[in-house]
């Protein structure tokens, strides 16, 4: 069974209705009743007037709907076909949603009332603008920044990803030191506003990435196209993180170290691309091989299935993917440099180390 439940097409066509832009808050759900219990009543609570709320459930097995239905009944449900992943899974449910502004919040993100203001604001006085993100802090230690996304990401010559607050696992504590709004390359998937019609235009979630770093991908085409993505400190979230799969998931390793390669290759001009990915190949060699002696097997494994199924997508996935439709934007947030070197070699370990002035 999927699509909205309890007689909502009414609702699909109700943006522009009021002075305020309509925001789609869009919360993709797996087996996470306890998550949606816990956290919904913080995003129920949004002070923004002209909101959606909608769960998309991506066929739990637990009793995530029923609890939705009882306990929620204000908040709209998309059931998805199956376990789609979050690129897939969100791209089907937004296919049914409209809105002038689409969020998508992880289920383990405690909002605050007034969240959403800031960054509609600054979305609606700078059109330039495609997507942002609020400022992330760790739930279980709110002084600190959380690791997927912090205060902004960025990524460096060689297509690591790290953030304003977080190079690699190394987290900053939240002294007010990224407190201004700048522009940065990604904005986390853990709470994503997007222009809901440029989220369309530029083809979605690559699908084929299932989990992790699809919205680093996302926002590498949209800049592409000509978009800036921008973080907007003013607006604070709490996320717990990990809530899928732990950090130390062999399969989250293979999930970033692939998907990673694959957004490198698509969106590089392959004049870039042709010297790039080999230097990648071998950096994530010596991680690789540094894992192993460190006793994490699991980690090795992990890395090189990365690399077999990177290949495998060049030889028959490559032209199925999402690619950009131009290449006339600028980039932002690109440090020329490599994080690696800094953070192995020269052990900076914060961001504003590296990046000076940012």
């Amino acid at each position: 069974m999927n699509g909205l439940r309890r007689n909502d097409a009414e609702v699909l066509d109700t943006a522009g209705t009021s002075n305020s832009p309509l925001v789609a808050i869009v919360i993709l759900n797996w087996n996470g009743r306890a998550y949606l219990q816990q956290f919904l009543p913080f995003v129920l609570a949004s002070t923004y007037a002209n909101k959606r709320i909608v769960v998309a459930d991506n066929a739990s097995t637990d009793d995530s709907l029923s609890v939705l239905a009882a306990e929620f009944p204000q908040v709209e449900i998309i059931v998805n076909p199956g376990n789609e992943g979050f690129a897939r899974g969100y791209n089907l449910a937004l296919r049914q949603v409209t809105a002038d502004y689409y969020v998508l919040l992880n289920s383990d993100v405690e909002v605050s009332p007034g969240w959403i203001e800031p960054v509609i604001n600054m979305m609606q006085e700078n059109i330039n603008i495609g997507a942002c993100q609020p400022k992330l802090l760790s739930y279980h230690n709110r002084e600190e920044f959380e690791y997927a996304g912090a205060a902004g990401g960025w990524i460096d010559n060689f297509g690591y990803p790290f953030a304003r607050g977080r190079v690699f696992d190394s987290i900053e504590k939240d002294i007010g030191q990224y407190n201004a709004p700048a522009q940065c390359f990604w904005a986390s998937g853990a709470a994503f506003f997007v222009r809901a019609n440029l989220y369309h235009e530029v083809g979605g979630l690559d699908e084929y990435f299932f989990a992790h770093q699809e919205e680093i991908d996302l926002c590498w085409r949209l800049q592409l196209a000509g978009h800036a993505i921008y973080a907007v400190p003013a607006s604070v979230v709490y996320h717990v993180g990990g809530g899928t799969l732990n950090k130390e998931s062999a399969y989250k390793s293979f999930l970033n170290f692939r998907n990673n390669l694959v957004m490198c290759a698509k969106n590089y001009p392959s004049s870039t691309a042709i010297w790039k990915i080999p230097v990648r190949l071998m950096l994530d060699a010596v991680a690789a091989w540094k894992g192993l002696a460190e006793g994490k097997p699991g980690f090795f494994v992990a890395v090189c299935k990365a690399h077999v199924y990177f290949v495998k997508w060049l030889l028959l996935e490559k032209n199925k993917s999402v690619f950009p439709a131009s290449r006339r934007g600028d980039l932002g947030g690109v440090y020329k440099g490599s994080i690696v070197w800094h953070y192995f070699i020269k052990k900076q370990k914060a961001f504003s180390e590296i990046i000076k002035g940012k």
